[in-house]
């Protein structure tokens, strides 16, 4: 071997560890960058998400859900509303005039032909997109959500847990987050074995919603009553 080889390889240590001493070699922190090769945790993803929702004062999004479970499959659509502090409009155009309301205090249900629409005071509600509620506050969604584990997808991180206060009707919910820290679809799952699916699309920040449309009026003939929106 020769005499320069063998004073370059004794010399490869040393340069290597003064490499590595330089500031560009440290770690990189997963908190500040999390879709690189170093992936964050669960908890630091979450707040990705609670960013990015506390940053908005009302949102658009539309919706596709889908329901399977008892033997049956049901594919609905709709527009969805959100405004802070406390406003949810679950809006449908299939089936067309369905809707789910939240107006700060309440819950109302109501399906077309129904003689009747449901109440709830929102502190009792069990609903299976009650889960969105943590959008229209300030967000600490890993405080909404028990057990929360993150896997990844490509560019999405897939969230994991258990809405606090729903263990005995949802087993799981399941968030797939955009690097952004939106939301673009949600899966729950009940206890039961029933599951349900929404895929969120064409979200606008930018929206200046009219609290009026967050007060439920009921269509003719139709009376409220106090009781359980269905699921």
């Amino acid at each position: 071997m020769g005499a320069a080889v063998s004073a370059w390889l004794l010399a490869a240590p040393f340069a290597a560890a003064a490499h590595q001493d330089k500031p560009d070699a440290a770690p990189l922190n997963p908190n500040e960058d999390p879709f690189t090769l170093v992936q964050p945790t669960a908890e630091a993803m979450a707040t990705r998400v609670d960013k990015h929702y506390n940053s908005v004062h009302a949102l658009e999004l539309s919706f596709v859900e889908r329901y399977t479970g008892a033997g049956m499959e049901r594919n609905e659509q709709g527009r969805l509303l959100l405004k802070k502090p406390g406003l949810m409009r679950w809006e449908y155009s299939r089936p067309h005039g369905k809707l789910f309301l939240i107006d700060k205090h309440f819950a109302y249900s109501y399906t077309p032909g129904d003689a009747q629409a449901q109440r709830i005071p929102v502190d009792k509600l069990n609903d299976l997109r009650s889960p969105l509620r943590f959008l229209l506050g300030k967000t600490n969604l890993a405080k909404e959500l028990d057990k929360l584990t993150v896997t990844y997808d490509g560019g999405m991180a897939i969230l994991r847990g258990v809405p606090v206060g729903m263990e005995k009707s949802m087993s799981q919910l399941e968030l797939t987050v955009l690097p952004t820290g939106a939301i673009l679809s949600m899966r729950m799952q009940e206890t039961g074995g029933a599951e349900t699916r929404f895929q969120f699309y064409n979200e606008n920040d930018k929206v200046d919603i009219n609290k009026d449309v967050f007060v439920f009026t009921p269509p003719a003939n139709v009376k409220v009553v106090d009781g359980l929106p269905p699921m």
